[in-house]
């Protein structure tokens, strides 16, 4: 039988309590399943239980939560599944490094914070480059971040104007297929870049800006014998661009501006044998002075945590 111990933590009030252990102790029973531990709770008082080197883990993770929440945070599945996988690799700081990191506050007054270290490093990327090629899977934050970043931009005067493109590549389905004229036949194709306008400025004040043309969303092949000075221009997607339409797009940037191009090279939908620019684009400019590339993992996956399992039993898979 395995050596088992005990420690308490006393946390700072009920409030504090209620939010580590979350709705119906759902973030209580996520450590005890991954942390190989038993938690009993007395009020403000934390008892765990269990092989010494998990229980000396634990108490960590109950500091590092309490850490978070009292510099103004709340508490949800992912942050949980962060600070104990951030314990276990050794990370003691790591929830606490991003805890007062406010990157943007929106329309609403909610506050975007990177969420993992890999978030942090892909905004320090974008603040300091005028080109940026961020590379993960779904669920990162490698769009939403981007479109915060060409807020901020736009807020701070920095820039002028905002576009946002992505190339409209069928996924199963032909366009000529569905209904409606071509804006409308695109238009669920930029569907999550409006979203993330959305959530960020408010419908509303996205229309004006929509309006004034201070921001444009179009399909890639809009770009083409364009230069765009002054602006912040995302590229999203970009797995699915071929080599050529990754070097037009390039190479339209003008002065004054900064580029941003996303993707994920697991999800490319291209037609067989076609190579993708995303691919290729590490290749060629890897060692180009100026331009960053930041790779993003499943570790920084901010969806449900059962989202990080399903793509690692994906990868395990194939």
């Amino acid at each position: 039988m395995r050596e088992h111990t005990e420690a308490r933590v006393i946390l700072d009030n009920i409030a504090t309590a209620a939010e580590i252990f979350g709705r119906h102790d759902e973030h209580l029973a996520l450590m005890e399943r991954s942390l190989g531990i038993r938690v009993v709770t007395r009020g403000e008082e934390v008892v765990i239980i269990g092989p010494p080197e998990q229980v000396a883990q634990a108490r960590e993770v109950f500091n590092q939560l309490q850490d978070f929440y009292r510099a103004g945070n709340r508490l949800t599945l992912h942050e949980i599944n962060y600070a104990i996988k951030a314990v276990r690799a050794g990370m003691r700081e790591a929830l606490s490094n991003l805890a007062h990191e406010v990157t943007l506050v929106t329309s609403r007054g909610k506050q975007i914070k990177p969420k993992t270290l890999g978030q942090k490093q892909y905004i320090e990327a974008m603040r300091k480059h005028d080109i940026v090629f961020a590379i993960g899977p779904a669920g990162t934050g490698k769009t939403y971040l981007a479109v915060v970043m060409a807020i901020r931009a736009l807020r701070n005067k920095d820039v002028s104007r905002l576009i946002l493109t992505r190339p409209a590549v069928e996924a199963g389905e032909k366009l000529g297929f569905l209904p409606g004229d071509l804006q409308e036949k695109v238009d669920p194709y930029l569907r999550p870049l409006y979203d993330s306008l959305y959530d960020i400025l408010g419908v509303e004040n996205t229309q004006k800006y929509l309006e004034r043309h201070v921001i444009e969303i179009a399909p890639l092949a809009y770009m083409r014998g364009r230069t765009l000075d002054d602006a912040f221009i995302i590229l999203d997607e970009a797995q699915n661009t071929t080599d050529q339409q990754m070097k037009m797009f390039l190479t339209r940037l003008g002065f004054g501006s900064r580029a941003v191009i996303t993707g994920d090279v697991t999800q490319i939908d291209l037609p067989r044998g076609q190579t993708s620019g995303l691919v290729h684009a590490q290749k060629v400019l890897a060692h180009v002075k100026g331009i960053a590339f930041c790779y993003l993992t499943g570790e920084d996956i901010v969806r449900h945590p059962l989202v990080q399992e399903i793509i690692r039993a994906y990868e395990e898979g194939s």
